[in-house]
């Protein structure tokens, strides 16, 4: 696929729109790569990452090994991821903080129009395609209230598990990886280990990330090839489930200090109109619709780019 700078340029938007995501605790940068027209050819390239390209770099060179995997593609995507983590992070973070209703809300519009979008996707219903919805549905609405385990657990056979779950999670519409790590109790050990510099937990974190995004990204291309319908029906349901999460209003149900700030463990949504303090609803009514006007603006830009 030949492409302008300008196209390039774009897919690194998508990746900052993605890098923003995943910084936010339970919003995936899987869903952004979704909702923005890039999701299976990522899989695509993820998995043209193997031995058949070391194979045309050694016979063919790497040129050729670049194009064999899409290297342009990925190169500006994750220059986007790295762009809006390493710039955005403290922006998010601070808002989380201090205007948390206010961000909850435009990720909530965000997330709720792109329900809409993903389901649009499917072709054919039928009674399998409604079940997996809700069974996609039910699994991610319980992941949202299963409670951390204990923080116990930082061997490193467990950090390599966090760090493959995790990545799964990320590229997975509708979980979010740094939730996962946080129900895994592995939130705390991966800071501690970014903290201190601990070169060893964080490769073998690293490690896992690479096996879990290289294994399960085949898996999800090979579902999509087979059963794009019933995947797209389980993705829905997951992306729908996840609302419970990035719900604005919650009551805290446990926290912890945790180098000098307080951190939530555990909270459950609940209704504005018993939330303790300033529920704002107003403006968080005015930012879940521009959430779900952004969604609106990529799929009509979407349909022009097709058309």
């Amino acid at each position: 696929m030949k492409r302008s700078f300008k196209d390039y340029l774009t897919i690194s938007l998508k990746g900052i729109a993605m890098g923003a995501a995943d910084v936010v605790p339970g919003v995936s940068g899987g869903t952004i790569a979704f909702i923005s027209g890039i999701y299976e050819e990522l899989l695509e390239t993820i998995n043209s990452i193997n031995f058949k390209a070391l194979k045309i770099l050694r016979t063919d060179g790497l040129k050729a090994m670049w194009k064999a995997i899409n290297g342009s593609f990925l190169i500006s995507l994750l220059l986007g991821i790295a762009i809006s983590i390493l710039s955005l992070a403290k922006i998010i973070k601070w808002l989380l903080e201090n205007k948390p209703i206010l961000v909850w809300s435009f990720f909530f519009g965000l997330v709720l129009a792109s329900i809409f979008y993903i389901g649009r996707q499917i072709k054919h219903w039928n009674i399998l395609t409604i079940i997996l919805l809700i069974l996609g549905g039910l699994i991610a609405f319980y992941i949202t209230t299963l409670p951390p385990m204990s923080n116990s657990y930082s061997s490193h056979w467990f950090m390599f598990f966090a760090g493959s779950l995790a990545i799964c999670a990320m590229i997975l519409p509708g979980i979010s990886g740094s939730f996962i790590l946080l129900l895994l109790g592995a939130y705390k050990p991966v800071l501690d280990a970014l903290h201190d510099k601990d070169i060893k937990t964080i490769f073998v974190l690293i490690s896992g990330a690479i096996i879990g995004l290289l294994t399960f990204s085949r898996i999800l291309k090979w579902m999509f090839d087979k059963y794009r319908n019933l995947t797209l029906a389980v993705l829905t349901g997951f992306v729908a489930g996840s609302l419970n999460k990035i719900w604005p209003w919650k009551r805290v149900l446990e926290s912890e200090v945790f180098n000098g700030k307080l951190k939530i463990i555990q909270e459950e949504s609940i209704s504005p109109f018993v939330y303790e303090g300033n529920p704002e609803i107003l403006w968080a009514l005015l930012l879940a619709i521009v959430g779900i006007l952004v969604i609106v603006l990529l799929e009509k830009s979407a349909n022009l780019k097709v058309n």
